[in-house]
């Protein structure tokens, strides 16, 4: 089962300094330069299945994307290649910017 978790949720997950997480940007490049989250690491969609070898598949990581659609295709394809701690950001860096962080550009 994947985690979902809304922006002000995301949000205190990822303030918290005892944990781990990150924050994993599927979003295609010239989404991310318009709008992306500080510590971000950026692994368009496409590219999940030749670069997932680079995370680790015990770490908690935060999938997001624009509105959570894609985000949650990607945690599917990694809770099925055997990641083990998947959240996926529900609504996306859209909702972030609504919810979180104004000063997100919205596109």
């Amino acid at each position: 089962m994947i985690r979902q978790l809304h922006a002000q949720e995301a949000q205190q997950l990822l303030q918290n300094p005892t944990q781990n997480t990150l924050l994993l940007d599927v979003r295609e490049p010239w989404e991310y330069n318009i709008a992306h989250l500080p510590n971000s690491l950026l692994i368009p969609m496409r590219q999940i299945p030749e670069k997932m070898q680079q995370l680790d598949p015990e770490q908690e990581i935060v999938v997001l994307c624009h509105h959570g659609i894609r985000s949650m295709q990607v945690a599917r394809y990694l809770v099925q290649n055997g990641f083990q701690s998947i959240i996926n950001l529900t609504g996306g860096i859209s909702a972030w910017s609504k919810e979180v962080d104004a000063s997100i550009p919205q596109y």
